[in-house]
């Protein structure tokens, strides 16, 4: 195997002012690929597998039982000291081989007693899988900050977490593998099995048989230990002698050395975290050890990863959006989208106040810049809610509901209009959502993104609403303040500013999935006659308002029985999707009721109201 070096620019672990796994984190974020992970049983405790030692002791146990059934104790002594047992039974020392050769001497026979102990049992897929530990581990690997994982344990749950993400790891459990491997650097992730995988009768699992390493795996491990750092987990250091001597053989450390301990620190594991100066993190176990490096390693990436721009968001999010593997990763994509909107959203940037006269030009700009923000996110929800089959509905709702926050709080002082700007995001990302439901004709979506997320302004007494009252473009965007900013092309005034401004400036990210202007145009209407219909169902005659939009125009109106009125009401029965998904309760009256509401409003109100 060729000899290749690992490099990378490592940062100090810190002492004093910075807590050991702050110290760790900071580590493994500035060196990719530098930190291997040395595992022991304590990472896979919580998933129910049994430890190489515990599945002897039953299988000695059970050997025992069956020797002398009429002995109600034999099982429990046997397990009691299992090596004391098997010598005084066998005259031999106990071996793994040994002992799975008089218990199950066939191939077959063998790897279903073992199996049992390892794999989830039929009809309970939750059953010894995976810990958060295991998970969060194969996040590392995925983003590449770690590459080899070295483990004592002889269960697959850390190969089972890497393929749950996608990622094929490069696993040696014999020593026969070594020389055909790739170099450690050139796999994504090599999975060293120190003392065999359960299926193998090379496993070590006795004192004696943890004694020693064969040549060529304690030189693989001799050449790990050298060139890597090294995050230490659920390792005792009590039994494996082998081990422990390689770590106590290791020149001076050329990368830190961390060590994780939760419960009984052994004499063993105390002098080798004393002679290699290692960092030690103490009282976490396996689950939040991970778990806790990934979160601060991702915050560490939202400091230092610039933002990324809207045509990459789009290519990863149409590679994620069909693949049950990078939920995850098309979670992350979306709520790093809201992020690049929300961070700058302070009075700072976006001011809620100014002096007099001059607010109308605030106004505009802090307008443009929640639109220049939005571009990300307006991008992925057009083609995300466009391709989607309804898998990740609660994504697309999840980023109205953060950006409805920006408003949880009152600064002071505010100018009013100012102030229920900051809401224009929230505004763009559900009207982008609604459009492209009634683009791919996923029109049932529109019963959850107009009634949820709820919001109404904190303390103040008043009812939580849903986007189609509480988002209405009339009330979010100042009709005078807009004409000074929104013009028709001649240099006239709109009828219906909101309804124009919101049309031409999301015309653009729809591009990709509607390059028809006249089927946007359409959507769009029905997208404003369908929440405006949502909007007149309610209690509240000051609250049933319509979305000013040009929908009331005759043009897409329609008269004389054609049009968009009259085809929404023959769509009207119990079948209608908005109906079956809970829109107007479930209730035919209510919507029928709600369009009788909207079509007296525009008959009393006529035009530009």
């Amino acid at each position: 195997m060729e000899n290749e070096s690992v490099v990378g620019t490592v940062a100090v672990p810190a002492r004093g002012l910075i807590e050991p796994a702050m110290a760790m984190a900071l580590n493994v974020h500035s060196s990719p690929g530098v930190y291997a992970l040395l595992l022991g049983a304590g990472v896979s405790i919580a998933s129910g597998v049994k430890t190489g030692w515990g599945v002897v002791q039953d299988i000695v146990g059970q050997i025992a039982a069956v020797r002398d059934p009429d002995n109600p104790d034999a099982r429990s002594e046997a397990m009691a000291d299992p090596e004391t047992w098997w010598e005084a039974a066998t005259s031999e020392p106990l071996g793994y081989s040994a002992l799975l050769a008089a218990a199950a001497p066939m191939p077959a026979s063998r790897q279903a007693m073992l199996a049992r102990y390892f794999e989830p049992e039929e009809g309970q897929d939750d059953s010894k899988g995976p810990t958060a530990a295991h998970r969060a581990i194969a996040q590392l690997v995925k983003r590449g900050s770690v590459r080899v994982i070295l483990t004592t344990n002889f269960d697959r749950l850390t190969e089972r977490a890497l393929q749950e993400v996608g990622i094929s790891p490069q696993v040696v459990s014999r020593p026969d593998q070594i020389k055909g491997i790739k170099p450690l650097t050139h796999s994504q992730v090599t999975v060293i099995k120190l003392h065999g995988d359960y299926a193998d009768l090379e496993q070590r699992n006795t004192v004696d048989e943890l004694d020693t390493y064969p040549d060529e795996l304690q030189q693989l491990l001799n050449r790990v230990l050298d060139e890597y750092g090294l995050i230490v987990c659920g390792w005792s250091a009590d039994w494996d002698k082998a081990l422990v001597q390689a770590v106590e053989g290791t020149r001076s450390r050329r990368y830190p050395l961390f060590w994780s301990q939760y419960g009984r620190f052994s004499d063993a594991a105390k002098a080798l975290t004393a002679q290699h100066d290692a960092v030690v993190i103490d009282g976490k176990n396996a689950d939040e050890l991970f778990t806790d490096l990934v979160r601060r390693i991702e915050a560490l990436d939202r400091l230092t990863t610039a933002p990324i721009t809207r045509d990459v968001a789009v290519v990863q999010l149409k590679r994620a959006l069909p693949d049950p593997l990078r939920r995850i990763e098309l979670f992350d994509l979306v709520d790093q989208a809201v992020t690049q909107i929300t961070d700058p959203a302070t009075a700072e940037h976006k001011p809620v106040s100014s002096p007099p006269g001059a607010w109308a030009d605030t106004f505009g700009s802090n307008v443009r810049g929640y639109r220049a923000d939005s571009e990300v996110l307006l991008h992925l929800l057009a083609t995300g809610v466009f391709h989607d089959d309804g898998v990740h509905d609660r994504v697309w709702q999840r980023a109205v509901e953060q950006l409805l926050r920006l408003r949880d709080t009152t600064p002071s002082p505010f100018h009013e209009a100012l102030e229920i700007l900051r809401h224009l995001p929230a505004l763009l990302a559900t009207w982008t959502i609604g459009v492209a439901a009634v683009l791919s004709r996923r029109e049932e979506l529109l019963a959850s993104t107009l009634y949820r997320p709820e919001w109404a302004v904190s303390h103040s007494g008043h009812s939580r609403l849903g986007p189609a009252w509480s988002l209405n473009p009339l009330r979010v965007l100042d009709t005078g303040s807009l004409h000074d900013m929104h013009h028709l092309r001649g240099g006239g005034k709109c009828i219906y500013p909101q309804s124009n401004w919101l049309k031409d400036t999301l015309r653009e990210p729809f591009q990709l999935v509607e390059p028809s202007d006249t089927a946007y145009q359409a959507a769009c209407a029905r997208f404003e006659f369908l929440t405006s219909m949502v909007a007149m169902d309610n209690s509240s005659d000051f609250r049933a308002v319509p979305w000013s939009g040009e929908f009331f125009l005759d043009s897409f109106w329609g008269y004389d029985g054609h049009g968009l009125a009259a085809t929404i009401e023959a769509e009207l029965t119990d079948t209608w999707p908005l109906l079956r998904a809970g829109a107007f309760g479930g209730e035919l009256s209510r919507a029928q009721k709600s369009l009788a509401a909207l079509t007296e409003w525009k008959a009393k109100h006529g035009r530009g109201w």
